[in-house]
């Protein structure tokens, strides 16, 4: 809709800025620029009594006139806002300009191909706008802008890639590879590792940064004499969480250290009962918390969730 220049007398700048629809038709027939410019116009100035209206309510009142606030002295504040706002708007530089680019760039004619017309004949560009639809068009652009900002159903829908989508990918080959060697389920071996490091956000590293590649928080024990990383962690003492230093295995890649996992869950005895259940993820999680794989007494829920968690990604 279109909004009215001021009127002359205190009524006309009381209803300077009211919607007119009689105004707006009157734009119809006038000169596309002119029409253009003063729609930009007045929806400048709109935004502009908008914000002097924002500012006035921020304001602290003196207290000398409050009590007239909706008598002379309101009706004479609001009527000089207007007035105000009537005023800024159209300046050089202004919002109105900035619309009025935008208008043009919107119905600048483009090259294209003619095009057949249900009549048969040959169209060269689809019809211009009317003035009436870009006055419509830049009264409702800052609407337009936030549903553009805001993602669209579609959007929504989309799938989005995570960082367990990212870390099943990356790892998804060479876990293939040692699931056909061990016999432990890739989405078991992707799953584990995923819960024991965040998926891939919290993995160990040495003193100096470098990436131990330890997916699963194997310790190094008497029995491991390569490259060692020590760092605090997580244990829990009779049910109760406390950090403690610890040292770990490092490998030289993801590979190594997810065959080195195969190997200890295949050739310990240790974890026998849970190599009888790699037909399912619970009772395999429920197997290696009973063997003591680790202090967390909500484990075997979480390492099912993350086994179900890795499944999904690979079968998306």
């Amino acid at each position: 809709m279109a909004l009215t220049r001021p009127a002359s007398g205190a009524t006309g700048l009381q209803n300077a800025l009211a919607l007119d629809v009689r105004a707006l038709d009157a734009l119809k027939y006038a000169p596309g620029a002119q029409s253009t410019r003063e729609a930009a116009r007045q929806f400048e100035s709109l935004f502009m009594r908008e914000l002097i209206k924002s500012m006035r309510a921020a304001s602290p009142q003196s207290g000398l006139f409050e009590g007239e606030a909706g008598g002379q002295a309101g009706l004479g504040r609001d009527m000089l806002d207007q007035q105000l706002a009537v005023h800024m708007s159209g300046l050089p530089g202004g919002l109105s300009e900035a619309i009025m680019r935008q208008i043009s760039a919107q119905t600048t004619p483009r090259s294209a191909p003619p095009r057949q017309t249900a009549g048969g004949v040959a169209a060269a560009h689809p019809p211009v706008p009317s003035t009436l639809g870009l006055a419509r068009r830049a009264a409702a652009a800052p609407a337009r802008a936030e549903a553009t900002a805001a993602p669209t159903k579609a959007q929504a829908a989309a799938p989005r890639i995570t960082h367990r989508d990212d870390f099943v990918q990356r790892l998804g080959s060479a876990a293939q590879r040692v699931a056909r060697e061990s016999g432990i389920p890739a989405s078991f071996l992707l799953g584990h590792a995923g819960h024991e490091t965040g998926w891939g956000r919290h993995e160990i590293r040495t003193a100096d940064g470098a990436n131990t590649f330890n997916l699963f928080g194997i310790k190094a024990g008497k029995g491991w004499s390569a490259k060692v990383a020590e760092t605090t962690t997580t244990e829990y003492v009779a049910g109760a969480p406390r950090k403690v230093l610890t040292k770990f295995r490092a490998y030289g890649s993801y590979e190594d250290a997810l065959r080195d996992y195969a190997r200890l869950i295949t050739e310990n005895p240790r974890y026998e009962k849970a190599r009888a259940n790699l037909g399912s993820a619970p009772a395999y999680a429920r197997e290696l918390q009973n063997a003591g794989y680790a202090t967390d007494p909500e484990y075997a829920r979480k390492l099912s969730g993350a086994i179900a968690s890795a499944q999904r990604a690979r079968d998306g």
